[in-house]
């Protein structure tokens, strides 16, 4: 196992969270409201001071100030690779160069097939989500492995059926989980598994993961459009991916709310039933366990399944 000396930890520190993402992540900076201030394209909840380098990610309650902290608690890469990058002693890392237009936004790069999806297979079903439900998202062609970190690749696709959003999750579960989208994104392209047959009803989860569970929990059926918004927010805003997902679908009369069972989740549904109540049907259905989501209760079905 590669290890970093304190020597590399110290030259790490050394550079600011700021400097990293002028300099290597110029496309995700975007200007907020606040005079001198910044925030990701990727996650408007994260703010950073352009001269104090301080930043703090609200929805995850976290901040700090050094490049090495933002890569481990934001990007999600584990401690000894942030040190090699930084320290530019990893030779898979390619700096992207400063460009001048902060708005811009990048190209959408996915991440490489792996040739086959086993990892994330047996990962899907240590989280308790089915065999026929994984299959069935890997024949539509939303779901995949990666090459190069093997992490679950969701896949969002506009009515043409070309990708436009990936949302990745890594296989891993010991440190802080990886989760991030693919660069260039567009959230309004969700993760959606459609149904065996057109249907007029559609639900929606926070995570891609959480719609798969809950298909596993309803039995594998494929009986409507499960839709991932890949991360809620708290302003109120209509969800752009449920936005899309209604233009592309005309014939949806009925919107169930399956977000999250936490403070959060509960506000973000009171606040898209208000939206929709008027044109739509709208069932909240947050699902049957404290403070958890669709996966937490499909991990537990499937426990209680073995031990029987």
């Amino acid at each position: 196992m590669p290890r970093v000396s304190k020597e590399q930890i110290h030259a790490a520190n050394r550079m600011t969270a700021i400097e990293f993402l002028r300099r290597y992540r110029p496309n995700s900076l975007v200007k907020s409201s606040a005079r001198g201030e910044y925030q990701l394209a990727e996650h408007d909840s994260f703010k950073i001071n352009g001269e104090s380098s301080v930043w703090h990610w609200k929805s995850r309650d976290i901040g700090g100030k050094s490049a090495l902290k933002y890569l481990i608690y934001v990007e999600g890469v584990p401690f000894v690779e942030a040190v090699q990058l930084l320290c530019e002693e990893s030779p898979t890392y390619i700096p992207v160069r400063h460009e001048a237009v902060e708005r811009e936004r990048p190209p959408f790069r996915l991440p490489n097939p792996a040739p086959n999806n086993d990892r994330v297979t047996r990962y899907l079903l240590g989280r308790g989500i089915s065999l026929p439900t994984i299959r069935y998202c890997i024949e539509r062609k939303i779901l995949y492995e990666s090459a190069e970190y093997h992490n679950c690749v969701f896949l969002g696709k506009d009515p043409q059926g070309v990708p436009k959003y990936a949302a990745l999750r890594g296989i891993y579960d010991y440190g802080k989980p990886f989760k991030r989208e693919a660069p260039g994104s567009q959230k309004q392209y969700g993760f959606c598994i459609p149904p065996m047959q057109p249907g007029t009803t559609v639900a929606v989860f926070e995570a891609a993961i959480d719609a798969m569970a809950e298909m596993t929990l309803c039995g594998d059926a494929a009986d409507k459009y499960r839709l991932s918004l890949g991360g809620i927010s708290s302003s109120g805003k209509e969800p752009l991916a449920l936005q899309e997902f209604l233009r592309q679908h005309p014939e949806i009369t009925t919107i169930e709310l399956r977000l999250d069972n936490d403070a959060k989740g509960r506000m973000a549904s009171i606040g898209i039933r208000k939206i929709y109540a008027d044109r739509y049907i709208v069932h909240d259905l947050p699902p049957d366990i404290e403070n958890g989501d669709y996966a937490d209760m499909a991990r537990t079905a499937a426990h209680r399944a073995a031990c029987r």
